[in-house]
């Protein structure tokens, strides 16, 4: 969800300009780069992640271990990407097993050093690598396109109704721009994405989980960008980097987007979706 009422048109112009051009590496990695090129790209955009996410918590003192973060993190949607579901867990448990023994070996290595290494890379890792396994699924390409657009019209309608109309803030102490009226405007919008592709684009989808995915990712995107505000209000920052203009870094850009692509992953394997 965008931040409403920060900076006018111009940066809401200069947000949107970035996010395009981004969109459209993405979505031309997705139709021309195969389960392969999106891999790639899914690890380098993680990795750029999780490196600003270490880099807000060494300014609250915490010292992670970000050879085995970054490593994790980058080879997640590749494993994703060779064996599945199962690839991806089995990183998950190297990065774990890895991560205590290096608690072990180095006494000076306190237990949030280590708890913020292995989370770091699940929270940003092995939730982006379920971009890679929505694509793998039937009709994956197509899912993903539709959540893609979904969250950026999410993004469009949550800002212009809640800049317009906001009057009620979601959560005044965490991010004091979003608002109610911003949430509903984009969870409607969200939602009418999902069930006009399943009426257009033939997702084979009921319409009732076609509700739920727009519910769900909508959801999600809110708990990812409350989150990401939360650990940046943390650390006394304002952006988590400076490489995207508009969003400031890689983490602002993803923080709900990683949520919602786990989210929209298994909601579409409870629909029965493989």
């Amino acid at each position: 969800m965008p931040r409403q009422g920060r900076g006018g048109l111009k940066d809401f112009a200069v947000r949107t300009a970035s996010a395009l051009v981004l969109g459209a590496v993405i979505l031309g990695v997705l139709f021309f780069g195969g389960v392969w090129g999106l891999a790639i790209a899914t690890s380098a955009i993680a990795a750029l992640c999780v490196a600003e996410l270490y880099a807000l918590a060494r300014r609250e003192s915490r010292l992670p271990n970000e050879v085995f973060g970054l490593a994790a993190v980058a080879a997640m949607p590749l494993a994703a990407a060779a064996y599945g579901p199962a690839g991806l867990t089995a990183v998950v448990g190297v990065l774990i097993v890895a991560s205590l023994a290096w608690h072990v070996l180095f006494r000076q290595v306190r237990l949030t050093d280590t708890a913020v290494t292995v989370f770091g890379a699940i929270y940003v890792g092995f939730t982006l690598a379920h971009l890679v396994l929505i694509r793998q699924l039937d009709g994956g390409t197509l899912i993903a396109l539709t959540m893609i657009i979904s969250v950026w019209v999410n993004d469009v309608f949550a800002y212009i109704v809640g800049s317009a109309f906001g009057r009620h803030r979601l959560a005044p102490s965490i991010s004091p721009n979003k608002t109610v009226e911003g949430l509903v405007a984009g969870s409607v919008a969200t939602v009418a994405v999902w069930v006009l592709m399943g009426l257009f684009a033939d997702l084979a989808l009921p319409a009732g989980w076609l509700v739920a995915l727009g519910l769900g990712a909508s959801v999600g995107g809110v708990v990812g960008d409350l989150a990401e505000s939360r650990i940046k209000r943390e650390a006394e920052v304002k952006d988590s980097g400076r490489l995207l203009p508009g969003h400031g870094g890689f983490l602002d850009r993803f923080d709900g987007f990683i949520v919602i692509c786990v989210v929209t992953y298994y909601l579409l394997v409870l629909a029965g979706v493989q």
